[in-house]
């Protein structure tokens, strides 16, 4: 993700390179397998990884049962968790996503299907689309020893289904910390809706979201609030 003077702000994406999983029908993925027992809060916290953080956060701020998006970075260290650094690829750090949800109205399983399948291609390594590095890697950070079971049971569950036809290279690794992004990142694809990478990359992405799976889907954002 980058501004002036890159790919992301030409919006001169090619329409071969849109993401692997969009023509899949939602029937093609799999829900996720029961691994323990429903989380007893009523408020759950996922992280994820998946290239741009702009496009994943509009992917779940349209999800219903998700309660709060923020975008930042998770996998380095504090004093590396600012973007300009974080974009030189050398940090350790990936864009990333912190969800928090309500479990009784979508469980952290159907919050992996629509990782999976609609805000990101998880079987390119270190990129997405024009987006390079480290930075850009797919990874799920999880929090206890069941979001690990339940990520790992469904990444090996996708792959014996064969939806994609690359494996999956998502990292499944725990979460030591998330760190906010900048201000000016929150939301940022709410409040930049004619950007040209939000138009030609991002702003597609919750249209598939909408088609695919119109259950999850809701117009509001995050249940009116940002």
């Amino acid at each position: 993700m980058q501004f002036s003077g890159t790919p992301r702000t030409l919006g001169l994406i090619a329409a071969s390179l849109t993401f692997a999983a969009a023509s899949f029908a939602a029937s093609n993925f799999p829900d996720p397998q029961p691994t323990g027992t429903a989380p007893a809060s009523k408020q759950v916290v996922a992280v994820l990884a998946g290239g741009c953080f702009w496009g994943m956060e509009g992917v779940y701020e349209h999800t219903r049962g998700v309660l709060d998006t923020q975008v930042g970075y998770a996998g380095g260290s504090k004093n590396t968790a600012t973007y300009h650094q974080v974009s030189e690829g050398n940090t350790g750090h990936a864009e990333s996503i912190k969800i928090t949800y309500d479990p009784s109205q979508i469980s952290y399983g159907q919050i992996l299907k629509i990782f999976f399948s609609v805000a990101h291609d998880p079987t390119t390594l270190n990129r997405q689309h024009y987006d390079v590095g480290t930075q850009y890697r797919s990874a799920i950070f999880y929090s206890d020893e069941e979001q690990k079971a339940t990520a790992e049971a469904y990444i090996k569950q996708l792959n014996a289904a064969k939806v994609f036809k690359n494996p999956i290279v998502t990292a499944v690794v725990p979460l030591q910390a998330f760190y906010p992004a900048e201000a000016y990142h929150q939301h940022y694809l709410d409040n930049n809706p004619t950007q040209p990478y939000i138009v030609s990359q991002d702003l597609p992405k919750i249209e598939d979201l909408k088609k695919t799976y119109p259950e999850w889907y809701r117009k509001e954002i995050n249940g009116g609030k940002k």
